[in-house]
Formats: C-alpha cells, sequence, structure tokens
C-alpha cells in the first residue's frame, strides 16, 4: 500500500482558506469605507441645509420684525412680537413635546440600518 503524504493537500487547503480571510477582510474593509463615506455625505449634506435653513428663518424673522414695525408705526414692537412668537414656540416643545416624539422618529430613520445592505444572508 502507497500512502501519500498529507502535507500537499494540507497545505493548498490553508492557502485557500488564508485566501478566504484575506478576501473577506478587504470585503469588510470596503463596506466599511463605504458607509463611512455614505455617513459623511449625509452629515455634510445635513448640515449644509441646516445651515442655510437658520439663515433663511434668522433673515425672514429680520423682515418680519422690520415689517410689524413698519406696520405699527414703532421702532421695537415688530420685534417683540416675532421674540414672542418664538417663546411660544420653545414653551410649545418644552411642555407639549415629549421625547416620545424624538424617539419614534429616531426609531423610524434608524431601523435595521446595520444589516440592510448586508446581502450575505
Amino acid at each position: 500500500m502507497a500512502t501519500e503524504d498529507p502535507t500537499p493537500r494540507n497545505d493548498s487547503l490553508m492557502k485557500n482558506l488564508m485566501g478566504y480571510i484575506d478576501t473577506r477582510i478587504d470585503l469588510v474593509r470596503l463596506e466599511v469605507q463605504q458607509k463611512v463615506k455614505s455617513i459623511f455625505v449625509d452629515v455634510a449634506q445635513g448640515a449644509t441645509l441646516a445651515i442655510l435653513g437658520l439663515l433663511f428663518v434668522v433673515f425672514l424673522s429680520i423682515f418680519a420684525g422690520l415689517a410689524l414695525n413698519a406696520a405699527l408705526d414703532s421702532p421695537y414692537w415688530g420685534f417683540g412680537i416675532v421674540a414672542g412668537f418664538y417663546l411660544l414656540l420653545l414653551i410649545i416643545f418644552v411642555v407639549g413635546v415629549g421625547k416620545k416624539l424624538y424617539q419614534g422618529l429616531a426609531d423610524k430613520v434608524l431601523t435595521d440600518t446595520i444589516y440592510k445592505s448586508d446581502k450575505r444572508q
């Protein structure tokens, strides 16, 4: 009986296994890089929209204050009315809107974000 040396087959199997592990590591790295890039784009876009929205609200508020000043023939009542409006909004949000609204929004936005793009399953 001739017995074959199992070493070449084991070496080939180990090479294939190591190649598979290296490929999986590279795939995970690429997926992480893609996720980070996607998050960066979303954050940059959100920050830009937030800044532009804030500027719009500030200038609209100044415009409304000046328009009310002209309508009321007063140098300050228009700005007082606009400030009172924002104070009223603040009170409504502090008293009326609980954390449950924001928790529900976070649940909707973040549902299955980790495993959503996992194609291996």
